[in-house]
Order: C-alpha cells, then structure tokens, then sequence
C-alpha cells in the first residue's frame, strides 16, 4: 500500500502536466519553423501534449507514486 499523501499525488500530476505543457510547446515551436501551418502546429503540440503526460503517469504510476 502507498503511504503517499493525496496532496502529494496531486502536486506529482500538476508537475507532470506542467512539463508537458513545455513539451507541447517546444513541440508546437519547432513544428511551426519548420513551415508548417499553425493548425499543423497545434496538431503537433496537442500530440506531444498526449504522450508526454501518458508516459510520465504511466512513470508514476509504475514507481507507486499514483
């Protein structure tokens, strides 16, 4: 059984939807130089965005953290 407190598992997922916002956005920035359209872009970020967050809980929870 975890003895992690809520409180913890909440700042864990809030640290990790926070990097992948800076994974998204990276994503979405090197996307868009490479001349690609702004809807490519977002398109771009929103999966960098997915897989980011997917690997980082899947990280988490495989530690027993979450």
């Amino acid at each position: 059984m975890s003895t992690t407190s809520f409180s913890t598992k909440v700042l864990l997922v809030v640290i990790c939807a926070l990097v992948s916002i800076i994974v998204a956005t990276g994503a979405g920035i090197l996307t868009h130089t490479t001349g690609a359209s702004l809807a490519e872009a977002v398109l771009s970020a929103g999966g960098a965005f997915a897989v980011s967050m997917g690997l980082s809980l899947t990280t988490l929870a495989a530690l027993g953290f979450v």
